[in-house]
Order: C-alpha cells, then sequence, then structure tokens
C-alpha cells in the first residue's frame, strides 16, 4: 500500500511539474515512475553483485530489507531526473510580456 502511494506522489509531482511548463502531462508522469523502477532495478542488481561476491553480508532471501534498501536508490534517480527536467524547461519557456499596459508608455 505504501509503494501505491509513493508512486501516485512521485507521478503527481512529475504531472504538476509538466503542467508549470506546458509539457505533455502523462507522459512525463509515467516516465517518473519507469525512473523511480529503474533506480531500484539498478540498485538491486548493484545489491546482487554484491552479495553474490561475498563483499556484503546479506541475507538474499530477505527481500524486506533489499527493498528499503533499493528505495533511496528510486528516489535519488527520480529526484535527479526532476532537477535535470526542471533546469531544461526553465530554459526553453517563453515569457509572454503583457504589453498592453505599455501602451501609451515612453
Amino acid at each position: 500500500m505504501l509503494g501505491i502511494l509513493l508512486i501516485y506522489f512521485i507521478g503527481k509531482r512529475f504531472y504538476d511539474l509538466s503542467v508549470d511548463y506546458q509539457q505533455n502531462k502523462w507522459l512525463y508522469a509515467i516516465l517518473s515512475v519507469v525512473v523511480y523502477y529503474t533506480g531500484t532495478f539498478l540498485a538491486g542488481l548493484i545489491l546482487g553483485v554484491l552479495i553474490a561476491l561475498g563483499i556484503m553480508d546479506l541475507d538474499p532471501e530477505n527481500t524486506f530489507v533489499i527493498s528499503i534498501i533499493t528505495v533511496p536508490f528510486g528516489l535519488g534517480f527520480v529526484y535527479l531526473f526532476y532537477i535535470l527536467l526542471e533546469k531544461k524547461w526553465k530554459k526553453t519557456v517563453v515569457v509572454i510580456k503583457d504589453e498592453i499596459n505599455d501602451i501609451g508608455k515612453h
């Protein structure tokens, strides 16, 4: 249940960001969830390699602990993706100047 809430809030944040910059709303909401799962998958893969090499002493059958360890990596990937999109969109945003108030002024 907590995972569903986490996915909802990640998607909602990217949905709001894309609305602010007039981008495709659902594309970036879904893409943010994909980025989250990619981050957790890569972290799980790295943990699996570390466990297999004997560098990390962790029970591979304990999926709860592994999932708790991988969640911050997924959130980190999402945060980096958010910052990257925000910086990119700030550079390309067109500011519409309201010139109707400037009529008749020198």
